[in-house]
């Protein structure tokens, strides 16, 4: 969910700046390759536009048959910049042959990375072959490459794309605004969106006086191993972007993930993350002390601190960040002169 959130954030600045709104449909093509599992259930499509295709490949196949398949898709591609989300050799290595071959310039999103994935194969060779580095906002192992460029992180909306607040509490379902409003992230892996699902239902026990939650999760489908029970306990939104409502929450209870972690920290909402384990990314290194839970009871105790001062403060004014994309944009447009 991350790669395709940082992807399609690219992309929705990069058709809002290559293409002026009075000269959409003039040719100029946004392509977005994914075999991401969430990507048929996210509205990429009203994301975009008109103007950019949106190419998915089955996430199930083996590499040999994912490698085909994207090799034959860049073969066959026209295109002048090629940009690569955090793997500069593909997830399972389906971009070390082909990469070299194409004719055009390429770009590498390069964020954080665990070293562990870094030796395995000498990453530094394929990184070598960019002919730009994008660093979105947070060190990574080869930032100091001579064509690596650091920008403020990406951001899927501009601060003054955010919703105001009784927008945003109406996307949230929520009825009042009596209560501040706790959102709870669930996306990831199944078992880690049934997780934030049953911290979500124990917080509405525990705060049902003091707080208004909400178990926010792009996921169109509920868990089949989630009972009846700990649904009903919980008030579910399904919502993607969850950028554009952030201002109707008070704070937000989720993973350590690249997208919620700065979106957070953007428009200064208060956040509490679990980190969760991954092969590739190190979720417990991007969060910051004060952010880090290690387990329900410390985030129940923190909830409940931050609701104190909530609860004497009224709603912020509308809040101001500048958004990494825009930067990038302009970096990759100069490639092409």
């Amino acid at each position: 969910m991350g790669h395709l959130t940082r992807a399609t954030s690219l992309a929705r600045a990069a058709v809002r700046s290559l293409i002026p709104e009075s000269e959409r449909t003039s040719g100029v093509q946004i392509s977005l390759l994914t075999n991401s599992p969430f990507a048929s259930q996210l509205p990429l499509a009203t994301e975009l536009g008109t103007d950019a295709q949106i190419v998915t490949l089955d996430p199930h196949p083996g590499r040999d048959e994912t490698a085909r398949s994207v090799t034959s898709i860049l073969q066959n591609s026209s295109m002048d910049v090629l940009v690569v989300d955090t793997f500069p050799r593909g997830l399972g290595g389906e971009l070390s042959d082909i990469l070299p071959k194409l004719n055009c310039h390429k770009v590498l999103i390069h964020r954080d990375l665990n070293p562990r994935y870094c030796a395995q194969v000498d990453i530094a060779e394929f990184v070598r072959q960019f002919d730009c580095i994008l660093v979105p906002g947070e060190s990574a192992p080869f930032d100091t490459f001579p064509q690596a460029i650091q920008t403020v992180p990406w951001l899927i909306r501009d601060a003054h794309e955010l919703m105001s607040p009784a927008a945003a509490l109406r996307m949230l379902e929520v009825e009042t605004q009596n209560l501040p409003v706790v959102a709870v992230i669930g996306c990831g892996k199944s078992s880690e969106v049934q997780e934030m699902r049953s911290i979500a239902a124990q917080l509405t026990k525990d705060f049902r006086l003091q707080a208004c939650v909400r178990f926010v999760t792009p996921r169109q489908t509920e868990s089949a191993a989630v009972s009846i029970r700990s649904q009903s306990e919980v008030h579910t939104v399904q919502l993607w972007p969850f950028l554009q409502a952030i201002r109707g929450v008070a704070m937000i209870v989720g993973s350590g993930g690249y997208n919620t972690v700065n979106e957070a920290r953007a428009t200064q909402t208060a956040f509490l993350g679990l980190s969760q384990p991954r092969l590739y990314d190190r979720q417990d290194r991007r969060l910051r002390a004060h952010e880090r839970v290690s387990g329900y009871q410390e985030l129940r105790q923190r909830v409940a601190v931050v609701l104190e001062s909530c609860s004497m403060q009224p709603i912020g004014s509308a809040p101001r960040y500048e958004n990494g994309v825009h930067k990038a944009i302009e970096i990759i447009e100069s490639l092409c002169g």
